[in-house]
């Protein structure tokens, strides 16, 4: 019979926002972390006690320094990656309205990409999957 690994669980929270010219915010994985520069929709982990909702808005004023709003996020869709040490949930989210101008509070570098171009940034596990959703889109 075979052994049933209970890796630990993290579910992280995604956002594509979407401009006016129908392109997507990436964030660049600043040096020295896991995965680092690889490009990213941002977002980050839900932490106890908050709904996957309540996590992005937070994680994204943290990171970009905009308001979003539960009104004008939508889910998309999710993808999971089993990684060593862990199993990541990854739920993403589209947005196309929301206050401020998106900067890096982190010094990431951020650039806005069209939906065919995607794939021509190199992304982790997790966010590459998620690229076929958002060209269905377009």
């Amino acid at each position: 019979m075979p052994i049933i690994d209970h890796k630990k669980l993290k579910i992280v929270v995604a956002i594509a926002l979407i401009n006016d010219e129908d392109e997507i915010l990436l964030s660049k994985r600043p040096k020295k972390r896991h995965l680092s520069g690889f490009w990213e929709f941002p977002g980050g982990k839900v932490e106890i006690g908050e709904t996957p909702e309540k996590a992005l808005i937070r994680e994204i004023k943290e990171e970009l320094n905009i308001d979003i709003n539960n009104k004008c996020i939508a889910p998309l869709s999710f993808s999971e990656f089993d990684y060593k040490k862990f199993q990541l949930l990854l739920l993403l989210y589209i947005c196309r309205k929301w206050d401020g101008q998106p900067i890096s509070m982190e010094s990431n570098e951020l650039k806005w990409v069209k939906p065919n171009m995607l794939r021509k940034y190199k992304m982790p596990p997790a966010d590459d999957a998620l690229i076929y959703c958002l060209e269905d889109l377009f």
